[in-house]
């Protein structure tokens, strides 16, 4: 079975976005090789706000991705791009890591991310933590009812100050 794997720019105070949704305190890296990145997975799993910053900058899908919403307001009828899921998320979502050939990329969304991570859906947690203290935001994870233990796999600090932290989450037996 592959992994839902988590992805995203995270500053050093735990915001992934701005007060606005913005990120242009992101520092582009250019020792990431995002072609390498992009070809472990098959499939993009994003929530709905994630997914109309997405439309707003007209790339709502990736090359050689399938794209998965998780929206109960989005219709599928709008997006014939991609694949919205309104209904039965959990299910949906256990699924979808089941019959993927590759790892499941989970984008963005904090939200998704945690309740994703609160159903032992994310398997891998993958963060680069920015060099900037934005002081208000969008939080990486919101109040969550359970700690969640990571377990360090990988590591690496970028020449432009971007650490790059690789974790496997640790379910808990069910």
């Amino acid at each position: 079975m592959k992994r839902i794997r988590f992805s995203a720019a995270v500053s050093l105070d735990g915001y992934i976005a701005g007060p606005n949704g913005e990120a242009d305190w992101i520092v582009p890296d250019p020792e990431r090789d995002f072609p390498t990145l992009i070809a472990q997975f098959d499939t993009l799993l994003v929530g709905r706000r994630t997914f109309e910053t997405m439309v707003r900058r007209k790339r709502t899908t990736m090359l050689g991705m399938r794209t998965v919403v998780l929206s109960t307001t989005l219709r599928q009828v709008d997006h014939p791009e991609v694949t919205i899921v309104s209904e039965g998320v959990d299910a949906a979502v256990r699924r979808l890591r089941a019959n993927s050939q590759k790892d499941v990329w989970l984008f963005g969304g904090g939200e998704v991310f945690g309740r994703l991570l609160a159903c032992g859906l994310v398997d891998g947690v993958e963060l680069a933590v920015q060099p900037v203290l934005l002081g208000g935001g969008i939080p990486l994870l919101r109040e969550t009812l359970h700690r969640h233990r990571l377990h360090l796999a990988a590591h690496r600090v970028s020449q432009v100050g971007v650490v790059h932290l690789e974790y496997a989450a640790q379910h808990s037996a069910a």
